[in-house]
């Protein structure tokens, strides 16, 4: 039936390849150990704020740290979320020079993974 309205499908691009290609970031390791039940993944825009500007190294700053904070940020988003919702939106502070923050906006939709499971994809406000 679906085939008999849209005709054959053209072109398909796996979340597996995304990850693969480098265009998310799978942090599901990392979110697990959060607590997180669902695969996470961010978009490599997002990666670029997780991962540590060169020399903050000795500010404390870690790749693994600063994606705790923004999974502690998620969670905290999720559970203040009223009403059922497949998204939400929230603020994270990174250090990214030696006494400068910046606040990073961002977003989360809870989709259909390669097999249908739910994940959750995370990117910075204004990524589609």
């Amino acid at each position: 039936m679906t085939h008999e309205l849209f005709g054959d499908v053209i072109s398909t691009y796996s979340r597996a390849q995304a990850i693969e290609d480098g265009v998310l970031a799978d942090l599901t390791p990392w979110a697990r150990e959060e607590g997180f039940k669902f695969p996470v993944a961010i978009t490599a825009a997002l990666w670029g704020y997780v991962e540590p500007p060169a020399g903050l190294e000795g500010e404390g700053q870690s790749a693994r740290g600063r994606a705790h904070d923004l999974l502690e940020m998620l969670r905290w988003a999720i559970r203040r979320q009223a009403g059922p919702t497949d998204r939400v939106e929230f603020e994270v502070l990174f250090l990214m020079k030696p006494g400068r923050r910046e606040k990073v906006r961002c977003w989360s939709v809870c989709g259909p993974g390669d097999e249908g499971e739910p994940v959750l994809t995370v990117m910075l406000k204004g990524e589609d």
